[in-house]
């Protein structure tokens, strides 16, 4: 059994398999997933796991060279926006629209599907390399 890091291994293989540059999408409940994107469902019930708590571990394992948010975040999530950009400290951070957003998810190794059900609690992260 792994001893250390996502103990998910729906997460941890996709995560092992990605390069540089794939998407790794993390979503609230309602986020539209795409046909044909593998979907990692660990939605338990309304806000367990939360986006905030699945982020966290995901960027344990990640290294993320860059994320995107849709632009409601900020105004209609505020709390969520924060905790985002104190997660992701010097990541740069871009913006779309929710429309764009979900358009952008289409090109995602996969979607990991959480409980939350804050409004526009989804992020997409850009695979960067550690060397």
């Amino acid at each position: 059994m792994k001893k250390i890091g996502v103990l998910n291994q729906g997460i941890s293989e996709v995560i092992a398999g990605m390069g540089h540059g794939d998407q790794l999408v993390i979503g609230d409940c309602g986020l539209p997933i795409p046909q044909g994107i593998r979907r990692i469902d660990i939605a338990l019930t309304p806000g367990i796991p939360g986006f905030l708590e699945t982020l966290c571990v995901v960027l344990q394992e990640l290294e993320v060279e860059s994320a995107v948010i849709a632009n409601e975040m900020e105004a209609v999530s505020p709390k969520m926006y924060e905790g985002v950009k104190a997660l992701l400290g010097a990541v740069p951070i871009h913006r779309c629209s929710h429309e764009e957003f979900k358009k952008k998810n289409q090109k995602a190794v996969a979607v990991i599907r959480t409980g939350e059900c804050t409004p526009y609690a989804n992020i997409i992260l850009h695979s960067g390399v550690n060397f």
